[in-house]
């Protein structure tokens, strides 16, 4: 009987064993080939490919409150990744600043089908208009990772307020979330 138990628990640990080998590798370090072939895993989401939502906002009603603008986008070409987090700039004529990214979130990578859905928001702090620390923004630039191209919509939410200056805005970027089912 004692035979038969060691028997089950080499077998168990051999079978285990077995299962641990990804098949990357003939045991001496030559690769035999076997990679991910997914064609969506290194195909980022492009914003020609996929449409675009802002709002509606949850506007700042006034200078010190916080305002969210939420952002959803559908892909409407072939597959593709979001993989970080989404890159917005304010912009007021000549004037621009980065908005960084939600230090509490983290990105995930994303693989949207066509159809699917994904969102991130925006929340910002309202400004003084005329402050010099606020950015009287008049646009929001969009642009997602991996990606060479941004495209802009009209802010209408009113001056932004800025950390130390107008540079620094105080407001920050979540990461992509699925969106829908």
């Amino acid at each position: 009987m004692r035979a038969i138990a060691i028997t089950v628990t080499a077998l168990a640990a051999a079978l285990l064993l077995t299962a641990c080998d990804s098949g990357g590798s003939d045991g001496d370090g030559t690769d035999t080939g076997s990679k991910n072939t997914d064609t969506t895993e290194n195909t980022a989401c492009r914003l020609g490919a996929v449409g675009l939502q802002v709002g509606p906002a949850n506007a700042a009603p006034a200078a010190g409150d916080t305002g969210n603008v939420p952002v959803t986008l559908t892909n409407q070409g072939a597959a593709c990744t979001l993989d970080g987090f989404p890159g917005l700039t304010l912009a007021a004529g000549s004037d621009t600043a980065a908005v960084p990214q939600d230090k509490t979130g983290q990105a995930q990578k994303l693989t949207l089908a066509k159809g699917d859905t994904a969102s991130f928001t925006l929340t910002y702090v309202r400004g003084k208009a005329g402050d010099a620390k606020s950015l009287a923004a008049t646009s929001l630039k969009i642009a997602l990772p991996g990606a060479s191209d941004a495209k802009s919509y009209p802010w209408s939410y009113g001056p932004v307020q800025g950390k130390s200056d107008a540079a620094h805005p105080d407001a920050s970027v979540t990461a992509f979330q699925q969106a829908g089912d």
